[in-house]
């Protein structure tokens, strides 16, 4: 048989270019748009609902670096799209950068309450799943012109809004009102799901063409001039190498929603309460449309933001904990430096993290999540057990440039001897998109393989990406059992460790000690400022606890400053971020950094005076 592999490959990858993906959308109809650019920092959702709004039109400049600009979308569903699915289908200008580090997006209904948010790779709200026809459209699109800082770590004015300048960095491209063709979006996920697996598999596998064969006879029956009237047709095609059970000996991914959002990075703390936002909006709505979601998200910093910016999305947020579609995970306050800070400063992280999650939402969370630090104190186990944490996953340290970490699923042991069970997923990124590429690294990677078959995969876009999509949940719902592919399964963390620990933990490796990165090792030394202002208000909140106990102890009269210093330690830990603390953040962070070290000396030693 002539091999024409390529010549196969080839008409796909053309076919789903040209015609295949642009026919998902099969007809649109453009919103008709207004804006209101908000003067300096952003405002609330009440605000812009009074602000005046002027006609706009698509191919517009708009959005100095770090400005904010409200755009109104009216409209109303064609009556001719009755029955059909519709969606807003919004592109404020994304660039070829990648989610997260780009424009960004929170849609609103016409009341104010938020729906949803608006990113690269989710552009999407959708109006009806079966339009009658005729309905109303009013939304509102909070849109931050966030710019693209990171080039080559090159030195840039785009990292302070006092220096980033005033000329618009983005063009608005489209706002309309689409009808999704389900048939063929679903066409293009099996579609993808089979190339990616085939790719990964030897040339010399009966599997790979088998795969190959299908595609084509999908192929022949696809009218390319007619996508939507055949993709029926050609899905059925792909049905029999879709159904193939993954073998009985396939590694078994345990996956959960992920997205990691830096508390402050290249964007300053302020943006960090948005990206939460939309990404929460968006993780809660795709949880009523996927219920065997579940999302594992950490911080409890950036959780208490939701609540008091969006009381809207915090409780769907409490409704998906109940539901089970949500997991609270970390323990901490923030994904912190965990090396820097003293022990009592990652004690607190740990104290007020576990007290947020038990007290608002009722979960005893039982792991440290620290997936982007760099590297780890061998203290932290100890602290971590005295916590209540059973569990304990990283992922940073794949980064390593020397030695490799030899274990993927181990005991980490402490300086005093105490032990944590220690996960580090072989998929090597914390921001999985189910890419057959990286299931089959994970697989290949793990080093426990032979002993142990299980590893956790987080996917999801994150850093204000939007999270999980509804793309990922239907590859997810093939990937379940697939021939040629590690089975995935979508489940919590807490359930993970549980069955690693069951199948390995009385025979899994010891690690005794630091857990080194051999990476950003400048880290330790850079803006020596920000960390100076860390280690000297450590020791003032020390000094003015132990004022504040005598006061007390001495003067019954004396009103121990319980709220103040409570605030005043969750600005410190918040401070201790790891992309904050370890000096490799925006000029922007550090700036603000700097003056809030300052006020919390200032409160410190205004407390500690009048005691």
């Amino acid at each position: 048989m002539h091999d024409d592999r390529h010549l196969v490959e080839g008409r796909l990858e053309r076919a789903m270019r040209q015609f295949v993906r642009p026919a998902q959308y099969t007809e649109r109809t453009a919103l008709t748009l207004s804006v209101w650019h908000a003067p300096g920092e952003p405002v609330p959702v009440a605000q812009a609902l009074e602000g005046t709004y002027a006609p706009f039109e698509p191919g517009t400049a708009w959005g100095s670096p770090w400005s904010t600009s409200w755009f109104r979308m009216t409209g109303q569903v064609p009556t001719e799209w009755a029955g059909r699915h519709v969606e807003v289908v919004v592109d404020p200008g994304f660039s070829g950068d990648g989610p997260g580090f780009q424009a960004e997006g929170l849609l609103y209904d016409a009341s104010g309450v938020p729906l949803k948010g608006i990113h690269p790779r989710n552009r999407h709200l959708t109006i009806a799943e079966r339009a009658a026809g005729g309905e109303p459209v009013d939304l509102l699109l909070e849109a931050a012109a966030n710019p693209a800082v990171l080039r080559d770590f090159e030195p840039t004015f785009l990292g302070d809004v006092l220096t980033a300048g005033d000329e618009p960095v983005y063009r608005f491209r489209s706002a309309d009102l689409a009808v999704l063709d389900e048939t063929v979006w679903h066409l293009v996920l099996d579609v993808e799901v089979l190339t990616e697996l085939m790719h990964e598999l030897d040339p010399d596998r009966a599997r790979r063409h088998e795969i190959l064969r299908a595609l084509e006879r999908m192929l022949d029956a696809l009218d390319l001039h007619d996508v939507p009237g055949t993709a029926a047709a050609a899905r059925a095609e792909l049905a029999e190498v879709l159904a193939r059970p993954a073998h009985a000996s396939a590694h078994r991914i345990s996956a959960a929603g992920h997205a990691h959002i830096d508390s402050a990075w290249l964007w300053p703390l302020r943006e960090t309460v948005r990206k939460a936002s939309r990404t929460f909006a968006n993780v809660t709505a795709l949880a009523r449309d996927y219920p065997e979601l579940v999302f594992a998200c950490s911080q409890a910093q950036q959780y208490a933001w939701v609540k008091e910016h969006q009381p809207h999305v915090w409780e769907r947020i409490k409704k998906a904990v109940a539901d089970g579609n949500w997991a609270p995970v970390g323990s901490m306050w923030v994904e912190s430096d965990a090396n820097m800070p003293g022990g009592e400063a990652l004690a607190r992280q740990l104290v007020h993290g576990k007290r947020f999650f038990l007290e608002e939402l009722g979960v005893e969370t039982e792991e440290i999540w620290l997936p982007d630090s760099f590297g780890y104190t061998a203290a932290f186990p100890q602290l971590a057990k005295l916590a209540g944490a059973r569990w304990f996953l990283t992922q940073k340290l794949s980064w390593n440039q020397t030695n490799k970490m030899p274990h993927h699923t181990f005991w980490w042991e402490g300086i005093d001897g105490t032990r944590v069970f220690t996960h580090f997923p072989p998929v090597d990124t914390y921001n999985s998109q189910f890419h057959a590429a990286e299931l089959a690294h994970a697989e290949r990677n793990f080093a426990e393989k032979g002993a142990a078959s299980h590893s956790l995969v987080p996917f999801g876009w994150g850093d204000g990406g939007g999270g999980p999509t509804r793309e990922m949940l239907e590859k997810a719902r093939r990937l379940r059992s697939l021939e040629g592919s590690p089975r995935v399964e979508i489940e919590r963390p807490g359930a993970f460790f549980e069955a690693a620990h069951t199948e390995y933990g009385n025979r899994a490796p010891v690690w005794s000690g630091e857990l080194y990165l051999e990476m950003h090792r400048a880290t330790y030394t850079t803006q020596a400022k920000t960390k100076q202002g860390n280690r000297r208000s450590e020791h003032a909140l020390r000094e003015a606890e132990l004022w504040c106990t005598a006061a007390a102890l001495h003067d019954p009269g004396y009103a121990f400053p319980y709220e103040d210093l409570d605030r005043i330690w969750k600005t410190v830990l918040l401070h201790q971020f790891h992309d904050i603390l370890p000096g490799s953040s925006i000029a922007w962070v550090h700036r603000e950094a700097r003056e809030t070290y300052a006020r919390v000396l200032g409160e410190l030693d205004t407390i500690t005076a009048e005691a």
